[in-house]
């Protein structure tokens, strides 16, 4: 393994006092519903909106001082662009965005509300990784990916190990899939501290390339995913974060866009909480009997919460 659970417990050092320690949610209705004890890490409290802030920051953290000076590029449909805008504000650094020219509205403002450049692009038409490459090789700009990136993994699995903390030994943790990066450090913790524990993955219908790379014992690549979970439509699993699900992820169930529209409802109805799409695809699995068979104890991560008011009341209506 590229990435350890030590590696997790640096990571949780470096963004102690700066990343929020979100609430843990419990609900007798959705127990009931569910028929398990269901513990809803609320990432969507997160600074910046999701559990991205945590790997943006521990990866910007370690940086120099001289290339925090220079500044840094990172590309992402919305809450890694967020995060890492964040984190190098708050590092004194500076930020480049790479995002498509359809993300979220609520997204690109806030990306620019924490002084970001931002640079657009076509998702089905262009290379995102590429033109981020070439901007840092013209400024001289540090590369903070998403995802593929071990201090990235290393951040993200404090979630989980925030959560296991809380909760003691669960019998599965549930977690969003996009590029792999929190699902990979979440098995990690998970594995880690509780070897029996089953990780579950959940990706869009429409766009599971880790669901299909893993069958196929290598990452496979899709035709650009179309779905409402803007933050999940990734075409191919990262190396670094296939390598790591190869080995410790256990199932990967996935979910259409209604239902997690109706999981977002529920969020909302019974929760009191604001779920994005690719946020609610964790809660939407235990909903529709996904996770089968049903854990006694279960953590979900609900991922994200950044979708702007007219779209939430769009999708709800």
């Amino acid at each position: 393994m590229t990435v350890t659970l030590q590696d997790v417990r640096d990571a949780a050092d470096r963004i102690e006092g700066v990343a929020h320690r979100t609430p843990v949610i419990r609900s007798r209705t959705l127990d009931g519903l569910v028929g398990a004890r269901v513990f809803l890490k609320a990432e969507n409290l997160q600074r910046g909106g999701a559990f991205k802030f945590r790997g943006a920051y521990n990866a910007v953290s370690r940086l120099s001082p001289e290339q925090l000076a220079r500044g840094i590029v990172a590309f992402s449909s919305g809450n890694h662009a967020q995060a890492a805008a964040l984190a190098a504000r708050e590092l004194g650094s500076s930020a480049v965005i790479v995002m498509p020219t359809d993300s979220p509205a609520a997204k690109l403002d806030a990306v620019a509300g924490y002084g970001a450049e931002i640079v657009t692009y076509d998702r089905y038409t262009e290379d995102r990784a590429a033109i981020a490459s070439k901007l840092g090789e013209e400024r001289g700009l540090a590369l903070i990916p998403p995802y593929d990136h071990a201090d990235i993994v290393a951040g993200q699995g404090t979630a989980t190990l925030e959560l296991l903390a809380e909760t003691g030994e669960l019998d599965a943790i549930v977690v969003p899939i996009s590029g792999g990066g929190l699902i990979a450090g979440s098995a990690i913790v998970a594995k880690g501290l509780f070897p029996g524990i089953r990780v579950v993955g959940v990706e869009p219908e429409t766009a599971d390339d880790t669901r299909q790379s893993l069958a196929a014992g290598h990452p496979v690549r899709i035709e650009q995913p179309r779905t409402i979970a803007d933050g999940l439509a990734n075409p191919v699993p990262g190396d670094l974060t296939f390598a790591i699900n190869r080995e410790l992820v256990d199932e990967i169930v996935v979910v259409g866009d209604d239902e997690m529209v109706d999981a977002m409802r529920f969020a909302v109805d019974r929760l009191k909480l604001v779920l994005e799409p690719s946020g609610a695809t964790g809660l939407a699995a235990l909903l529709t009997g996904r996770v089968a068979p049903v854990p006694g104890r279960v953590g979900v991560i609900l991922s994200g919460g950044n979708v702007g008011a007219a779209r939430l009341a769009e999708l709800l209506a």
